[in-house]
Order: structure tokens, then sequence, then C-alpha cells
């Protein structure tokens, strides 16, 4: 399998794992954002991996942005878009997957 076509698979797995979990929570609270994040820290396992999520992103929107830029990468908007919305786990090897398919 080509480095493409793994980043390509990353960020559909990326998307679709995490929207698995959050949709149903969207269906059943709406944009109950209070609860989300209540939820996101009611212990020290889950606020684990809430702050590991927003570092992570914060830095994988500084790579995208410096490395967009050095490539001249028109379509690290969408990028931006995955990372906020799914999370790193989605901008990341969708920039990957966009940066591989360039060459």
């Amino acid at each position: 399998m080509s480095l493409k076509n793994l980043y390509l698979l990353g960020f559909i797995a990326g998307t679709v794992l995490p929207l698995s979990q959050f949709i149903p929570f969207l269906l059943e609270h709406g944009f109950n954002f209070p609860l989300f994040f209540e939820q996101l820290w009611i212990n020290r396992i889950s606020s684990f991996f809430g702050w590991d999520v927003f570092v992570s992103v914060a830095v994988i929107l500084v790579f995208i942005t410096a490395e967009g830029h050095r490539l001249s990468q028109t379509e690290r908007w969408l990028c931006y878009i995955a990372s906020v919305v799914v999370g790193g786990s989605a901008g990341l090897p969708l920039f990957l997957y966009l940066r591989e398919r360039a060459k």
C-alpha cells in the first residue's frame, strides 16, 4: 500500500471512528456544550485524553500552517476544518494525504 493511500485510510478511520461516538451524543443532547465538557472532564482518564486531543490539535494546526505555507498548499483550509470539527485524527492524515498527492 502506498503512503498516500495509507494516509487516506488514516483520514477515513480518523473521521469515522470519532464521529461514530459524537453524532449519537448530538442526536441525544444537541449542541449542549456544557454537558459535553462536563462529560469530557468527568474523571482523570477522560481528562487525560481531553488534554491530549487539545494539545495535539494545537500542534497539528501550527504544523499545517507552517508546512502548508512552505509547500504553498492551497487546500490546507480543509485540514483546519477537519482538525477543529473532528480532531487531529482527521486533520493530520488529511494534510499528509494532500501533501503526498501533490508530489
